[in-house]
């Protein structure tokens, strides 16, 4: 479907459920999309890292996109991650992306090679003339360890290589310098942040959107976050982020003696979800860790005083 300029509201990440053996769960994926939609989200973001895109064969990947965009079947509008470590091996997902129907693609700079800014952006002009379809760059510099360059997000905004951003870098102040330095130069580029604990002030600086990896367990919050600021109603939205923000701490119901801050996050996520009736299995892909009983029942507990359970 034609995309909106800029693209705005909620676009969660989307988890893919996996079955216990690790293959991708087509029943849950369906019913998870249908769940998020009906929550009012305003689009999809498939294979990202909430999606464990790095963990996927790309068999995997286009399983899960191909049953997401067969679900959304026009509602939203899905935006498909392209992640790969070089341009070749980016435009090459790309075109299963394209055959699957996504609207739209999201790639990172370049990775494990090392790259200059001005072959970041040669890169993001080939999978733009590439692949056809409106894309949007995805700072995450905790990935990939590039940070995508103020001027370069700019340079493409304004030539029209780039439809938007997703910003996960962290940096809330290079952020806020861009946004105001696209209202001065660029209309309809959309700004999304990946932050789900700083989305109010994300929109009230000129942000269009957030891609919230919580959203996969309160999707029907951050629309009311998105909604409340829509309305210049500030303290609702502020009322929303410190529910969210308290919902979040599930993130860190893992031991860390025993897994990663990644592994324990995407893993609340998914339990939340498999509690939550969205997914049938809460697994995660080799090699992240699973959560113990322990875990899940510090997830729960997180849920129910969230007033979701």
């Amino acid at each position: 479907m034609p995309l909106p300029a800029p693209l705005g509201g909620v676009i969660p990440p989307v988890l893919t459920p996996l079955t216990p053996t690790g293959e991708v769960d087509a029943d849950s994926m369906r019913r998870l999309t249908d769940h998020l939609i009906g929550a009012g989200v305003h689009g999809l973001f498939l294979l990202g890292s909430s999606g464990e895109a790095a963990h996927l064969t790309d068999a995997q990947r286009l399983t899960a996109l191909e049953t997401a965009v067969d679900t959304a079947a026009g509602r939203v509008p899905v935006l498909a991650g392209v992640i790969d470590t070089s341009t070749p091996r980016v435009l090459a997902r790309a075109a299963d992306a394209a055959r699957a129907g996504a609207d739209a693609l999201v790639a990172t700079a370049p990775f494990y090679a090392r790259t200059h800014p001005v072959e970041v952006a040669d890169h993001f002009r080939r999978l733009r003339t590439g692949a056809g379809l409106p894309l949007f760059a995805y700072d995450i510099p905790v990935a990939v360890h590039t940070k995508l360059p103020r001027g370069l997000v700019l340079d493409l905004a304004a030539d029209g290589t780039l439809a938007g951003l997703k910003d996960s870098s962290g940096d809330e102040g290079s952020l806020r310098r861009l946004l105001l330095a696209l209202r001065r130069t660029t209309s309809g580029f959309s700004v999304l942040t990946g932050s789900e604990l700083t989305v109010d002030g994300a929109l009230l600086a000129g942000a269009d959107g957030v891609v919230p990896g919580l959203g996969n367990v309160d999707a029907a919050g951050f629309v009311r976050l998105y909604e409340a600021a829509r309305a210049g109603d500030w303290p609702a939205a502020r009322a929303e982020q410190d529910r969210l923000a308290a919902l979040f701490s599930l993130t860190e119901a893992g031991d860390p003696a025993r897994m990663g801050a990644g592994s324990s996050a995407l893993g609340a996520f998914k339990a939340a979800a498999h509690l939550l009736g969205l997914l049938d299995c809460p697994a995660t892909a080799a090699p992240q860790v699973p959560l113990d009983e322990a875990a899940v029942a510090r997830v729960r507990t997180h849920l129910a005083e969230a007033g979701l359970l």
